[in-house]
């Protein structure tokens, strides 16, 4: 598991989770992701090497342009190593639930 607790690692910085969200319809290249985090290409070229060195995305070269998308792999360890804690949440918003219909059935 230790390619999704990076990948976690690395989605701790905000900024890096918005570059998988604009890829998150498919590739695009570094100018449209410079335009939908209004920071500088070197800046965004930054954290696309980290996602990159992580697994998180793949690049290609498309004449001048890069292009970036994302590799879906890590997203599902990462996703798999999540699951062993839902039961948790599920149980907590089962009780919360409980104790709403209870508190809407006294008033």
């Amino acid at each position: 598991m230790a390619i999704g607790l990076a990948a976690l690692e690395v989605l701790a910085e905000p900024r890096r989770r918005t570059i998988l969200e604009l890829l998150r319809d498919g590739e695009r290249p570094v100018g449209d992701l410079v335009a939908g985090l209004r920071m500088s290409q070197p800046a965004v070229s930054k954290h696309l090497r980290v996602l990159k060195e992580a697994g998180l995305v793949d690049v290609r070269a498309d004449a001048q342009r890069r292009l970036y998308r994302i590799r879906p792999e890590p997203l599902a360890e990462l996703d798999e190593w999540l699951a062993s804690y839902r039961h948790f949440w599920a149980k907590q918003l089962d009780r919360l639930e409980a104790h709403l219909d209870t508190q809407r059935q006294a008033t």
